[in-house]
């Protein structure tokens, strides 16, 4: 049976755990037929957005035949996301199931104009839009989400079997924004990569990464990572929290990368010890990091690594936000609702403090966690195989 991921209404990177690199790779693991359709949207060395020259084929690092399409040669293609040969790259898949990521591309009408052709094929849609990342503004709220995204969306919902929002708030969107019918829509969550978990999580790793910046085996190892940007500035409060703790057993270590105009700040937080920032991680070693560490807390907006934490398992604290409470599986969690450091301070002290509220937070995310955020499961549910 043949997959068609098609990711033309965002970014495609490889060598990357988001959801349209982790899908492909477990439904091939399931010994499917996968192929990806893809944008020339990618990410520089330094994990920064940007542009592939030119459209080509190749093989990724999971052995899946990737395809990325130039755009078309006019003035609104990229905005509107109009490639060339966009039908015929379909037809040339010859797909049995079309896993659309994003909607939001009107290239979308030529998946219409296939299955149309080729009834027998299966169609999911998910999204990755909500409000803290889309229509923002009236022109995108009301312009291109309200007719011109939404238009595409009800363009495929009649031969659609299931939209999924990979947030609560994501859900919400493709009911209140596009009025695709509740019935046909269901929460999708993100999730960590079975492989990496499995080797993250042996002893003799943990112990390599936390030797690697003199965590001792006394110390009660917080971590954070991710962007640290204008849109993130609360990892800043982290970092001041930390050094304001008088224990000098309770220490962070910060990965990700760092924009311009904040790395001065970073770096004054940083004093080698308490306090370390050790810069931009490849994916299998920020699920290493992320394994050896005792709580993991993300003061700022979600990121894909909230799920790959809770996938690994970990006790985790995070920023409130209406719709991405999901990662609350009974205990395994707990929520910052204000941008304050004294709040982050009285949060890690009390975990620290309190060893049996610690324990029942670790007992829930390995019970719960590990399985429920599985990318080897999520693949199997999404496309109900």
């Amino acid at each position: 049976m043949k997959v068609l991921h098609v990711c033309l209404a965002s970014f495609y990177i490889d060598n990357y755990s988001y959801q349209e690199n982790m899908l492909p790779k477990h439904h091939k693991q399931m010994g499917l037929d996968v192929e990806i359709l893809a944008s020339l949207v990618s990410f520089d060395e330094n994990g920064n957005s940007c542009l592939m020259k030119s459209g080509g084929s190749y093989i990724n690092e999971y052995d899946i035949p990737v395809t990325r399409l130039d755009y078309k040669k006019s003035k609104f293609s990229k905005r509107l996301r109009q490639y060339k040969g966009t039908f015929a790259a379909i037809k040339k898949s010859r797909p049995d199931i079309i896993f659309i990521h994003g909607c939001q591309f009107y290239d979308i009408k030529y998946i219409v104009k296939y299955v149309k052709e080729n009834p027998l094929v299966k169609v999911y849609v998910d999204n990755h839009a909500d409000f803290s990342n889309s229509a923002k503004n009236w022109i995108s709220k009301h312009i291109l989400h309200k007719i011109v995204w939404k238009h595409c969306a009800s363009e495929i919902e009649p031969y659609t079997t299931k939209f999924y929002g990979v947030l609560p708030a994501r859900v919400d969107f493709l009911v209140n924004m596009y009025k695709i019918p509740e019935e046909k829509v269901e929460l999708l969550v993100m999730g960590a990569d079975d492989d990496e978990v499995e080797k993250a999580k042996s002893e003799k790793s943990k112990q390599i990464v936390r030797n690697s910046y003199g965590i001792e085996e006394k110390d009660f190892l917080v971590m954070t990572g991710g962007k640290i940007d204008h849109a993130k500035k609360q990892t800043l409060l982290l970092m001041q929290a930390i050094k304001n703790i008088n224990n000098d057993n309770i220490k962070l270590v910060v990965f990700g990368s760092v924009v311009n105009d904040l790395k001065k700040q970073v770096n004054d937080l940083c004093d080698g010890k308490k306090v370390q920032f050790i810069g931009w991680l490849e994916n299998h070693e920020s699920y290493k990091h992320l394994a050896s560490s005792d709580l993991v807390v993300f003061p700022g907006r979600h990121s894909v690594l909230w799920e790959q934490v809770v996938g690994l398992g970990k006790p985790i604290v995070v920023k409130y936000w209406e719709g991405t409470t999901h990662v609350d599986l009974g205990g395994n969690c707990k929520f910052l609702y204000e941008d304050s450091i004294d709040e982050i301070m009285l949060v890690i002290e009390e975990l620290y403090n309190n060893r049996d509220q610690y324990l029942g937070m670790k007992e829930v995310a390995e019970q719960k966690g590990i399985h429920e955020f599985s990318y080897k499961d999520i693949s199997k549910r999404c496309i109900q195989y």
